[in-house]
């Protein structure tokens, strides 16, 4: 049985980012993809969205926290999960299904991220070379000289896992 997700999309908002009581990052994405077509009756340019919440664990959160914001292009790569509880008001049962993310590799281009890591946006738009696995290196145009984009402790790329 295979349970994985791929998508390519720009967040909808700033990451939201808290820590369980173990001290556990975790980052909430909304990304919007799409799809457009040209409708066959009509002629039309049709384009239709759809939004995904997105899961995030330990140290790839809290990169997502400091260098993605509203606009951003993102490259996810996880499973699904349904989460269930009962609504309090209503006393339903309410589900939602969520992407939980083993790979997050920022994409060039988008909006926002100005003093959010501004030089971790510049490289070209193509997914990972490699599977969830690989490690190798900063995510695509992350640049950790002088220009602002290595933020964090010590600025360098060895701590960004992906």
């Amino acid at each position: 049985m295979v349970n994985k997700v791929i998508l390519v999309g720009n967040l909808g908002k700033d990451p939201e980012v808290r820590y369980t009581t173990g001290g556990q990052a975790v980052a909430n994405l909304r990304i919007a993809t799409s799809r457009s077509w040209t409708d066959k009756q009509s002629g039309q340019k049709k384009e239709e969205t759809e939004w995904h919440d997105v899961e995030v664990w330990g140290k790839q959160a809290e990169q997502c926290g400091e260098f993605l914001a509203k606009g951003r292009q993102v490259y996810v790569e996880g499973r699904l999960k349904t989460d269930s509880w009962d609504d309090k008001t209503s006393g339903q049962k309410r589900s939602r299904v969520k992407v939980v993310a083993d790979t997050v590799r920022f994409l060039g281009g988008g909006g926002g991220g100005a003093g959010r890591g501004a030089g971790a946006g510049a490289g070209a738009a193509r997914p990972p070379q490699g599977g969830p696995d690989d490690q190798g290196g900063p995510p695509p145009g992350f640049d950790d000289g002088g220009n602002g984009g290595g933020g964090g402790s010590g600025g360098g790329h060895e701590d960004i896992p992906f």
